[in-house]
């Protein structure tokens, strides 16, 4: 699925770390050197520590070519310890690494004091060696619109991602067989020999979902407690979950639209949510005509208002852009919001190059690129606003140099109660997905923010959510209901249109969904 991370905590970058000689050996398994912990932290998160640990670039030949995951942790601190808690934020393509330090610090300290929570850079990924980069300035400003009207914007949209494909071909064909959740998942399990643990915790959002359902797949007996939020559906890995992704971002950007009319003093758009979105669509064609700046033009101006189906906290600022550019033709606050919430990788060519790796080696992907533009063409016929954006991000698939794996079937009686959180109007991971994983791991229990359309429900600032995230936590407690929801949370409300001050601040969200970024 989507993903383009926005820019990550400067915390991210600060990595390093040794394999120390000391053989650390979980019940069963074979010895894994136990990694070395370094002080890394930053300002914001004083008590990370870094490390890395080395798996098998190929588990199957464990003792063949290794390759290095970078690791992050905030140890625990209370004498009751419930062992490691390995947090991701998803992807695929996401660094974990700072995710540690928040999840360590936005929990109750009672919560957190009894883990060690850690974070990790999957295979690829960020700070772990070899890191994937396969065409960097691929998203760079001055693309070609992404609605294909003519055979030649088609062509070029088909070259760029054939040209994508052959380049991570060229420069990683030795890696990319091993790119896959399947094998990330195994590198989890090898992180917990590393860790001398019996059994693991995993907390994991949106793409985080997945890798952590598999990992309970293949290792169900290693867990000891599992968090899931903002949740894949298993059953349409992958193509399939894009197509319907796309149906649900364009019912968000409609949920942008109506927030805006409701706020028409603020920005004089109209109050009817469909003219507003018909001024939004002439907007497009003006800057596919002629970019704002040189450089938002109409792709562009997708990827900027795409964070919005994500984070609703990132509104007011696209409304702002949005009526400066109506009312006054201005361009500066459409380039400021590119630049700041665009989701075009601020994890860089890394980000994307992992994402496509996984994606396209994990699941089948159709080879007839006139199947892609049916299906599209279909789609965008109701749901125009990603349509085409989504298929030109995940089309390299169509034309991947490494055969694809089969999806995995994530179905599990073998595990102790999950909590699944989930939000109803979720545009990257549709709320059928939690449903469907909720019927699926059986003993799960299914928490809902009902009306609410964020994606990264906890620990964002719901205190009925996060109540039931940290009872889990605490005591392995979950709630029971009778229907498909085990209990249910008020939405958290909509932002509130930006006060002078706060336009100039130019925030970029919360924390939280800034270590989230986007794309799953």
């Amino acid at each position: 699925m989507r993903r383009r991370a926005a820019a990550l905590c400067a915390a991210a970058a600060v990595l390093a770390g040794s394999l120390a000689a000391v053989p650390a050996r979980a019940a069963g398994t074979a010895a894994v050197p136990e990694p070395a912990w370094k002080k890394c932290g930053t300002r914001d998160y004083p008590a990370l520590q870094c490390a890395s640990v080395q798996v098998p670039l190929d588990h199957a030949h464990p003792s063949g070519r290794r390759i290095t995951l970078a690791l992050s942790r905030v140890p625990h601190t209370a004498r009751s310890f419930e062992g490691p808690l390995l947090v991701n934020p998803g992807g695929p393509g996401g660094s974990g690494l700072t995710l540690a330090g928040f999840v360590a610090s936005a929990l109750p300290k009672s919560v957190a004091a009894r883990y060690d929570v850690i974070g990790f850079d999957p295979r690829g990924v960020g700070r772990s060696r070899p890191a994937l980069s396969c065409a960097p300035g691929h998203f760079a400003p001055g693309r070609p619109d992404s609605v294909p009207a003519t055979p030649e914007l088609e062509r070029a949209n088909v070259d760029r991602a054939q040209s994508f494909a052959a380049a991570c071909g060229r420069k990683y064909a030795d890696v990319l067989p091993y790119m896959d959740t399947v094998s990330a998942a195994r590198d989890l399990d090898t992180v917990r020999q590393a860790l001398g643990a019996p059994r693991i915790s995993y907390f994991g959002y949106s793409y985080g979902t997945y890798l952590g359902a598999v990992y309970a797949k293949l290792y169900p007996e290693r867990i000891h407690r599992l968090v899931l939020d903002s949740i894949v559906d298993p059953t349409g890995v992958w193509y399939r979950d894009n197509l319907g992704q796309d149906y649900a971002f364009d019912d968000r950007h409609r949920a942008l639209m109506a927030w805006i009319a409701r706020h028409d003093d603020d920005y004089r758009l109209g109050t009817d949510p469909g003219r507003i979105e018909a001024r939004w669509y002439a907007m497009r064609a003006a800057l596919a005509r002629k970019p704002a700046g040189g450089k938002v033009g109409a792709a562009e101006l997708e990827d900027t208002f795409m964070p919005g189906g994500y984070y609703n906290g990132y509104w007011p600022y696209l409304a702002e852009a949005f009526a400066a550019y109506v009312h006054r033709g201005a361009t500066g606050a459409l380039v400021e919001a590119y630049e700041n919430f665009a989701a075009v990788d601020g994890s860089g060519d890394n980000g994307y190059s992992v994402y496509t790796a996984v994606q396209c080696r994990d699941a089948v992907w159709p080879r007839d690129w006139d199947r892609w533009r049916a299906d599209t063409w279909e789609v965008y016929a109701k749901a125009p606003l990603m349509a085409w954006n989504n298929t030109w991000y995940n089309a390299p698939c169509a034309f991947w140099p490494t055969a694809p794996l089969r999806r995995v079937n994530i179905a599990n009686g073998k595990l102790p109660p999950a909590l699944l959180l989930q939000a109803t109007d979720d545009a990257a991971t549709p709320y059928a997905g939690g449903v469907t994983v909720h019927r699926l791991l059986a003993r799960s229990s299914l928490v809902v923010e009902q009306g609410g359309g964020n994606h990264g429900v906890t620990l964002s600032g719901n205190t009925c959510l996060d109540g039931y995230l940290a009872a889990y936590l605490a005591d392995g407690g979950v709630p029971r209901g009778a229907g498909p929801a085990d209990a249910v949370c008020a939405r958290s409300p909509d932002p509130k249109p930006l006060t002078a001050k706060a336009a100039r601040a130019s925030s970029r969200g919360s924390t939280l969904h800034r270590l989230l970024g986007f794309r799953r």
